[in-house]
Parts: structure tokens; C-alpha cells; sequence
């Protein structure tokens, strides 16, 4: 998969943001995408519960009856359908996927439970990411560092930061997920309850589906069927998630120079991937209408893209998945640099 970045994606520099974009409200923006983007329909949000089901079931019989060197092709595949589990709790947790806060919590919990996700627990973290995005210091999705904090921190952590930050950012999401939703300190006491009811929730999965994977399978059959898709879904999490917001031209800011606008709708990158990973993922790549309106289902979010292309485009960053475009970010979008956006570990020597 490769493409060729336009000459602007080339230049390490950050985009400027036209002055206008600093005088706008979200509601002025959100007014001009078409109120039915906004309508939950059942039977969409249903059919993308069946496309994951029957993705994973058709991953894990492929697992199961591929002689073995073909097994990265399954765990791949399969892998990149556990992910639209994911996207389905996703939309739950911004209750977009149902009217009923009862049925997004359901199942949203029953979704994210084979991820070993607590629901609740990502749901607080990530509501915090959509009202901060791009505010240094303050949002916790890929937020770079700086110089001063990188180089004074211990050895150990700098060598760790330089491993997500580099050709191992396919593990980024795993290090935020093992560091983050687990941690009750992390969270206001008014969430605790909630958070701690989730932890609960994948503590008993994880206690009967192991033991029972075990005994039934074996360790191979743990790896074989659970931790090698577990991976693919997490290349994918920390992929769509470090591209969202992390090119040359987009800017972190401090939060004396933030603005809701720029960030949001300038501040989020727009990738396409091939046709298949959309379907199974549900879109969930066309970011920039769903950090503007978290209200936008998932099957709407094609729709509400086209509409802000047509009144906006000029400030929407778009790009499409390459190895060249992951190379560009995993060598230049290290550390934040108040100029020029990024600087790289190799302008520190």
C-alpha cells in the first residue's frame, strides 16, 4: 500500500490556521452538517453488530483450518474484525450507538469483554481526549512530549518513549491501555463507581475464559486464537490512533493558545485504508465529523465527512494509509517543538 504525500505533507512545518477558524464556535461548524447524521438507526447500528460477529467468527475458523504458514494472513484478518468490537463499544461509550443509555452500556461492556477492555474505564479516558484534543499537556492520546521532559527523564523512560514513538508504535495502544484503565487514581471520585463495575466486569471474563481456553486448547491454543488476533486489533488501535492527530502539519497547543475549532476540525487527520479495513473497522477512520460531533454514529460518518468537505475542506487534513506516511511519522513526530510542531530524536544529538 503506498501513495505519494503532496508536496505539503513533505515539508516539516506545521499548517497554518487561518485566523477565522479561532472566531467560530463547534456549533457553528456542527450547524452546517445535515441534521440526519445525527439520527440513530437501529437496524445500522445492529447490522455493524453483525458484520463484526460474522467477521470474527470467520476469522477464527480461518485460524483454525489454515495449515500454519498462513496463519498471519488469519491472525491479521482476524485481528482487523476484533477491532469493529472495539468501534461498535465506541460508539456506545459516546451513546450514539443506542437511545438508551442502558443498551449502550450493555453492550458495550459485552463488546470490549473478549479486548479486556473495561468499558467505563476507556469511556472517562477518551471523553477527556475529545474535550482537550491537541492541548499540551492535557490530552492523553499521543500527546508528544517535550524536549525538557524527555531529556530529564530516566533512561530507562526515554528508551521507552523512543520505542512508541518510533518503529514500535504498533504498541502504543497496548502501554496505554495496561497503564491507564486500570489505574482508579487515574479517574475523578464521581467515576469510580462506574470504572471499578468494568474493571469487575473484564477481572470475571478474563477469569472463566482463560482457565477455560487452557484446558480446552492449551497455551498454543491462547496464543493461536486470542493474543495473536489481540495484537492485530491493537496494530490497528495504535495505527488509526497516532495517525489521527500526528503529521507535521498539526499542531499541539498550550492551552492559553488552544481553541476548540482549530483542534477539532484542523487538528484531525482524515486517512483512508483499504475498502476492507474500512468495513470491518465501520469508518471509524473518518475522524474528523466524530471529533466535531461525538453525537454521529459510525454508519453516518461518511455521510457528515462529505457535507464538511463541501463547507470546510480547505482546513481538513487528508491522507491516505501507506508505510511511507508511517515512516514520515514514526521518524519526524517525536517531541513537541512550539515552531515547527515536531521535532525528531535525531535533532536532540
Amino acid at each position: 500500500m503506498t501513495a505519494t504525500l503532496p508536496s505539503s505533507a513533505r515539508a516539516f512545518s506545521p499548517a497554518a490556521i487561518a485566523p477565522e477558524l479561532h472566531e467560530l464556535k463547534l456549533s457553528d461548524v456542527i450547524r452546517t452538517i445535515p441534521q440526519s447524521c445525527f439520527e440513530k438507526d437501529w437496524r445500522k447500528a445492529w447490522l455493524s453488530v453483525l458484520i463484526t460477529v460474522l467477521g470474527v467468527i470467520a476469522g477464527i475458523s480461518t485460524i483454525a483450518l489454515v495449515p500454519w504458514f498462513l496463519l498471519p494472513f488469519a491472525w491479521f484478518f482476524a485481528g482487523t474484525a476484533a477491532t469493529g468490537l472495539f468501534v461498535i463499544g465506541h460508539d456506545c461509550g459516546h451513546r450514539s450507538f443506542a437511545k438508551r443509555r442502558w443498551v449502550n452500556n450493555w453492550v458495550g461492556h459485552i463488546t470490549m469483554m473478549p479486548l479486556i477492555y473495561p468499558f467505563h474505564s476507556w469511556r472517562v479516558l477518551h471523553d477527556h481526549h475529545h474535550v482537550h484534543t491537541n492541548k499540551l499537556h492535557v490530552d492523553n492520546a499521543w500527546e508528544p512530549w517535550t524536549v525538557e521532559a524527555f531529556q530529564s527523564s530516566p533512561q530507562w523512560l526515554q528508551t521507552g518513549y523512543r520505542f512508541l514513538r518510533g518503529n514500535f508504535w504498533w504498541t502504543g495502544s497496548i502501554a496505554h491501555w495496561a497503564l491507564m484503565h486500570f489505574k482508579l487514581s487515574n479517574f475523578a471520585e464521581r467515576d469510580r463507581r462506574a470504572v471499578k463495575t468494568s474493571i469487575a466486569v473484564v477481572a470475571i471474563f478474563a477469569a472463566i475464559f482463560f482457565p477455560t481456553m487452557y484446558f480446552t486448547l492449551g497455551l498454543w491454543g491462547i496464543v493461536k486464537f486470542w493474543l495473536m488476533p489481540w495484537l492485530g486489533y491493537h496494530f490497528w488501535m495504535s495505527t488509526f490512533t497516532i495517525v489521527h492527530h500526528t503529521i507535521p502539519e498539526i499542531q499541539f497547543h498550550p492551552e492559553d493558545q488552544w481553541s476548540a475549532v482549530p483542534a477539532q476540525l484542523a487538528g484531525t487527520v482524515h486517512c483512508t485504508y483499504p475498502q476492507w479495513v474500512e468495513v470491518l473497522c465501520h469508518d471509524i477512520n473518518v475522524h474528523v465529523p466524530h471529533h466535531l460531533s461525538v453525537g454521529i454514529p459510525s454508519y453516518n460518518l461518511c455521510k457528515a465527512h462529505q457535507s464538511l468537505m463541501g463547507n470546510w475542506g480547505e482546513h481538513i487534513h487528508i491522507r491516505k494509509f501507506s508505510w511511507q506516511l508511517m515512516t514520515q511519522i514514526t521518524r519526524q513526530c517525536h517531541l513537541y517543538d512550539e515552531v515547527n510542531a515536531y521535532r525528531s530524536f535525531q535533532s536532540l544529538q
